[in-house]
């Protein structure tokens, strides 16, 4: 019987370690505020707020939120809720009959399955209908403080892919290569440095590289 194989562990290229470092330092002095930008006062808030992002700003989404969250206070609510006045609620995020379908059949599930408690380990809350890594390492590190992993954003994904982080296409795939090179401590933290980076300097279309702190490490400095 032949031999079984063992697995490798993955570890991650001792320059990107020491680049992501100066990344982390750099941006901390830029950024000392960053941090999430969806208002929130509990789980469900974050979990709702963060389904509403996609393909959103933060501030339309916190505009409508001021509105919803009034009416919507527990799962229950979301639940029972007509799906057209929800729709209608929630149109000026875009996207607004996926996300309707999604926070209801996710609110269902937290019902069911959860006693009405928003999920706060990585395993369960991957469960619910429309959450997929990125909104569940945003809910579990905003709303629990329990960091399973990195949340690949547009911003973070752009980021990566610039700055020479990692040269995939797929989140989950830029996650788990800025998880090898990223301390643990700071997996929570480097996503919202480089979300406030690209929002404010790295941005898609005229990425600011004149006013860029990370220039010296930017291989993609001024390519644009």
């Amino acid at each position: 019987m032949p031999a079984e194989k063992k697995t490798k562990t993955k570890k991650g290229d001792p320059g990107l370690k020491k680049k992501v470092t100066g990344i982390i330092r750099l941006l901390s002095t830029e950024f000392p505020d960053a941090k999430t930008a969806l208002k929130h006062r509990n789980p469900l808030e974050m979990l709702i707020s963060t389904i509403l992002s996609a393909q959103c700003t933060d501030a339309k989404v916190n505009e409508v939120t001021t509105v919803l969250f009034k009416k919507y206070r527990t799962p229950e609510d979301y639940a029972r809720a007509n799906i057209r006045q929800l729709q209608k609620e929630i149109r000026q995020t875009g996207f607004f009959r996926n996300k309707a379908k999604n926070i209801k059949r996710a609110s269902a599930a937290i019902i069911e399955r959860y006693d009405s408690q928003v999920p706060s380990t990585m395993n369960e809350i991957l469960t619910l209908p429309g959450v997929a890594r990125k909104t569940a390492n945003i809910v579990l590190q905003n709303a629990y403080g329990v960091i399973e992993g990195i949340a690949v954003d547009t911003h973070v994904k752009r980021l990566s892919q610039r700055l020479g982080l990692s040269k995939n296409k797929d989140p989950n795939k830029i996650e788990q290569d800025l998880m090898q090179i990223t301390p643990k401590k700071d997996w929570a933290r480097i996503t919202d440095l480089l979300i406030w980076h690209g929002r404010r300097v790295c941005k898609a279309q005229r990425p600011k590289c004149g006013e860029c702190v990370l220039v010296s490490l930017c291989p993609s400095a001024h390519s644009f």
